[in-house]
This record gives C-alpha cells, structure tokens and sequence, in this order.
C-alpha cells in the first residue's frame, strides 16, 4: 500500500523491517535501518524479539516452556513513525515478515494509514529471515546512491521476487503446535524419519519442495539445492540455522567451494521464529544479484 502526500523535493527516506529479517546488528547499524521487534511471550514474562532474549535462551527453556509469539503493538509501531516524522523523515519504506505468516503486516498497514503527511509504503516480503532481509538490505544499499523514492521501493520489490529460501527441521513438531505449518504435512513421514525441505510459496506459506530421508541427507540436498540454484549468474547467500551452529557452519564452508557467490552470510534466526521450528534449523537463502535500475 502507498500513501501519497505533497511531494518533496529532497526527500529524507527511512528504512523499517522486523527482527524476524535477521539482520546482523552492524549491517542494521552501517545502513541506520529501523527495526520493530515482535514479542516472544512466556505465561509469566514477555520479551522484545532480539533485544532483550537471545535465541539460545529460547531453546534451553523449552524443556520447561514452550513460549508464544505476538505481533508489535499498534502503539510499538506508532512510536517509531513518530520518531521517525518528529527526525522529519519526508518517506517510509516499511517490509515485514509474510503476511502468511504473521499479522505484522497487516498491523504495520493499518498504523501508516494515521500518518497522512507522510509516504509509507508498507510491503509484503512473503518471506521471512534473510528473505526479508536480503531485499531491505538492498534496498538501504540503494537509497546510499539515489534519493528516488520509487527506485528503492523497485530494488526492494525485485529482490524480494527473485529471492528464495529453503529449510530443515529437526521435527516439525513447532511449526504444528505454532500452527505454521503451512501446506507441509509430514506425521507419518516423521514416523519414517522422512525430513521435508521446506520452502515458502507465492501465497508466503509453507510448503514441502523435496523429501528425503534422514537428517544428514537432508543437510545433504540443501547443498545440493544450493549448487543447483546458483549455476548461472551471480549470488548473495545466507546460511541460517536455529540451535544448529556447527550443522550450518559446515554447510557454510562448503559453500565458500561455490564460484557464483557473491556475498556469503551466515546468520542465526530471531528468537520469534526459533519458538515456531525449535532447535533444529538450517536453511539456505539464495538472492540474486539483481541490476537494480528501474
């Protein structure tokens, strides 16, 4: 959605994204991006995703409790647009987790409506981690060379389009419990040990791309996936895991091997998404290089 407002003729452009885009704090920092953290919620306390709990915490506690999760409160995200119009901030461009997914997006939507002498645009990625993140990160890439509202919303729209993430779970236990589980059906296949790789559709819902069997065959065919999607052209790729460091560490190594990347990351997941896969994770983000002129 777009607002529109008197136009400027030097805009001062922010960018906004979720802590669900696993950003690392200095690239967040070296691109001053803004981030809305959602909530991991426990019977007894309640956490800001990424500020005040870390991942592990999340995982060591869950012999003993599995937490929830909630979106940012109307009043989290009111705060922000007020710093950022009170730091005249003349445009907004604002990506969050898959509206299949989580209600963020459509809380974000329903804010920026309040703020009438402001441009937000607020964007749908359909993707979560470094698939929201990789568009926000080019998008802030691009507002360094130009000051064209409309051009960094069409990097952030187009990298976003081109970027695709794959994933492994220890159990799918979470995602069903979380009720994400999406168009990915694996109970009997769990009984056979059969691991779904697990992919994120147009819809921004899960869904099984490949089965195979066993959690190294698995990690195996991510690799696989990996050499595959990366053939022809250049790349930018995360490696991301959930409680699986030394897993995803060695898929990382290897996928330095590879020629057609560009920039290698390697990122753990938010403490959010951690409660929804439990420990366990490893995925692969592919995002192209894209010429980004409109």
């Amino acid at each position: 959605m777009q607002q529109t407002s008197t136009p400027m003729n030097v805009p001062k452009i922010a960018i906004v994204t979720d802590s669900t885009s696993d950003l690392a704090p200095e690239m967040i920092k070296e691109f001053g991006i803004e981030i809305i953290p959602l909530h991991v919620v426990y019977k007894d306390r309640e956490y800001l995703d990424g500020v005040n709990i870390s991942p592990d915490e999340v995982y060591k506690n869950m012999d003993i409790e599995v937490p929830t999760t909630s979106l940012p409160s109307p009043s989290e995200i009111s705060d922000l647009f007020n710093r950022l119009r009170e730091a005249h901030f003349t445009h907004v461009l604002t990506m969050h987790i898959s509206s299949g997914l989580s209600g963020t997006y459509e809380t974000v939507c329903q804010v920026a409506q309040e703020y009438k002498e402001m441009v937000i645009e607020v964007l749908d990625s359909k993707a979560l981690s470094m698939g929201l993140g990789f568009p926000i990160l080019e998008a802030a890439r691009k507002l360094r060379t130009s000051k064209d509202f409309q051009e960094v919303i069409h990097v952030a729209k187009t990298v976003s389009q081109h970027t695709k993430l794959y994933f492994v779970l220890s159990t799918l236990e979470y995602l069903k419990r979380g009720g994400r589980i999406g168009y990915v059906s694996g109970t009997i296949g769990e009984l056979l040990n059969i691991k779904p790789i697990i992919s994120i559709n147009s819809e921004g819902k899960y869904i099984t791309t490949a089965k195979v069997r066993g959690r190294e065959q698995s990690l195996k065919k991510l690799y696989d996936i990996l050499i595959e999607s990366t053939q022809d052209g250049r790349y930018n790729v995360a490696i991301v895991h959930g409680g699986a460091e030394q897993e995803a560490r060695k898929l990382w190594q290897k996928a330095h091997e590879l020629p057609n990347i560009e920039d290698l990351l390697f990122n753990q997941i938010s403490p959010v998404m951690g409660v929804h896969t439990g420990p366990g994770l490893v995925g692969i983000i592919i995002s192209p290089v894209i010429a980004t002129q409109s």
